[in-house]
């Protein structure tokens, strides 16, 4: 099953990015994973093509018309599960990225200015989706985190096919720390650095006990809210 992105973006050149490069652009040379940038002002009014007016009730900002959006739209042949990048949407989760990493087809609006008129969002059943609780200057670079995120699960993407179920939020924990060579390592400042004993012992069954420890404690002392989970 391959994987497509439709995007609604002003921005098309933005992609795809750094998606073009490393894992995720050799499997866009393998067709694993495919996109359409679709520019929204392409559908736009007028010898300007304007895609965006002042807000009712009044307010800083443009908003990005409904009319124009939906044109864009409806270019799209399957547009799939449609998603709408916002500071004011549901928090992206390792779930969710597993869910529409399982999805073949999704599309992606990215908004700028003010946003997008909310009319668009309702008539089309966009859901809204936040990648974190900040927010930047367009819906882009919010879509390149959730493309990448959801590309990296895709079949044969990772070299290691255990690596998913190792990583932060896979079970609810954030990751253990990881070390390699050399065994003993002084930094610069002649601070000595040695890699735990437990990890050259080659007792599996106690790096494993170790990591799961090592988690925990990580977990809570940085994200407490997902052992409340």
């Amino acid at each position: 099953m391959s994987f497509h992105v439709n995007i609604l973006t002003l921005f098309p050149e933005m992609f795809p990015g750094a998606l073009g490069h490393s894992l995720s652009g050799k499997a866009l040379d393998k067709a694993a994973w495919s996109y359409n940038a679709v520019n929204i002002r392409n559908f736009g009014d007028g010898v300007h093509k304007s895609v965006d007016d002042t807000p009712y009730g009044g307010g800083a900002g443009m908003v990005m018309r409904p009319d124009v959006i939906e044109k864009a739209l409806l270019s799209i042949k399957k547009p799939g599960r449609k998603i709408y990048l916002s500071p004011r949407g549901k928090p992206l989760t390792q779930k969710d990225v597993q869910a529409l990493a399982a999805t073949p087809e999704i599309t992606l609006l990215c908004g700028r200015y003010e946003g997008v008129d909310q009319r668009i969002l309702d008539a089309h059943g966009f859901e809204e989706i936040s990648v974190g609780d900040y927010v930047l200057s367009g819906g882009e670079p919010a879509a390149l985190i959730l493309m990448d995120a959801c590309i990296r699960l895709l079949p044969g993407v990772m070299g290691n096919a255990q690596t998913p179920d190792e990583e932060s939020f896979a079970d609810g924990l954030l990751e253990y720390p990881h070390y390699t060579r050399p065994a003993h390592w002084e930094s610069a400042d002649g601070t000595a650095h040695d890699v735990p004993e437990i990890l050259q012992s080659g007792d599996h069954a106690k790096i494993r006990e170790w990591r799961r420890k090592q988690a925990e404690e990580i977990t809570r002392l940085r994200r407490p809210d997902l052992l409340d989970k």
